[in-house]
């Protein structure tokens, strides 16, 4: 029988290559090994929060809390290709956000350069005939203000060890300084701040049919093995309980208060500490980090 050491071995490995692509290892050995000033300390509130399993659940919420916006979700739908190229999205995303959180500084500048060239190629026209562009900086503070508050939500719900005021406060600006870079105006930099920016989108936000189609897809579709879908379904229940009440209709998500802080808290629980346990420091992943 395999040896409990073996069973972490190979989830480790299975997980990180899901998440992180088949280029995952040659990207992790750069990331984390390559010597050179970051442009964050270890131990810092964002390398705690993105290096955490956790993020499997923060990137399914921010997936999820993004198509809210029709211009972001236009803008997916039209260019991204949520259908076809779902795992290669999550494999540039997760790359992005290890390289800009341990990468050396050379390193992350070049990933945010590379993101901001992307961006100006993505334009298009809403059905009311008015443009779009993913390097709209209003649009860009949207999808940065939905993933800062999805990861961190997400921590301190299913994460090792919670944040205090002070260090939500601190990883909100950190992350702020890549938002920066990548375009947007003035981000959030305290933990109030930030909710102060998602409220400020309500009048914007609606459930379109391309974000209720990009949600069943998701979340009833992804394209994975049969062993996989169980655990899956597990950090997508998880994702959809940190989701505000008032986003459920719109996207047509179910809303089960009290099971949501029951069951599925304890169930969310124990997947982020399996997915932690196998991508802890010495497994294959060589980290909690998604890449």
């Amino acid at each position: 029988m395999a040896s409990l050491t073996d069973v972490r071995d190979r989830l480790g490995h299975a997980l990180f290559l899901q998440v992180a692509g088949p280029d995952g290892p040659r990207h992790r050995d750069r990331i984390h090994l390559r010597e050179g000033a970051r442009w964050f300390e270890p131990g810092s509130p964002i390398t705690r929060v993105h290096g955490d399993a956790s993020m499997f659940v923060g990137g399914l919420r921010a997936l999820l809390l993004q198509t809210l916006h029709p211009a972001a979700m236009r803008a997916v739908s039209e260019h991204s290709g949520f259908r076809g190229d779902m795992w290669g999205r999550l494999h540039r995303t997760s790359t992005f956000l290890a390289v800009t959180t341990f990468g050396v500084a050379e390193d992350a500048q070049q990933a945010v350069d590379m993101v901001r060239r992307i961006h100006e190629r993505v334009t298009g026209t809403m059905p009311d005939g008015s443009p779009y562009a993913a390097s709209d900086p209003h649009l860009l503070a949207w999808v940065h203000a939905a993933e800062a508050d999805s990861f961190l939500r997400a921590y301190q719900v299913y994460g090792a060890d919670p944040l205090d005021q002070a260090g939500r406060d601190e990883y909100v600006a950190q992350i702020a300084r890549v938002g920066a870079r990548l375009g947007v105006v003035d981000p959030p930099t305290t933990e109030a701040e930030l909710a102060e920016v998602l409220a400020s989108y309500r009048p914007e936000l609606r459930g379109t049919s391309e974000a209720r189609e990009a949600v069943r897809y998701v979340l009833l579709k992804p394209p994975l093995p049969l062993p996989v879908r169980a655990p899956y379904a597990v950090l997508s229940a998880a994702a959809i309980g940190l989701m505000p009440a008032w986003t459920r209709w719109p996207l047509r998500l179910p809303y089960l208060p009290v099971s949501e802080r029951t069951t599925v808290r304890v169930l969310g629980g124990l997947a982020t500490g399996t997915i932690r346990w196998a991508l802890s420091p010495g497994r294959p992943g060589g980290t909690a980090s998604p890449s």
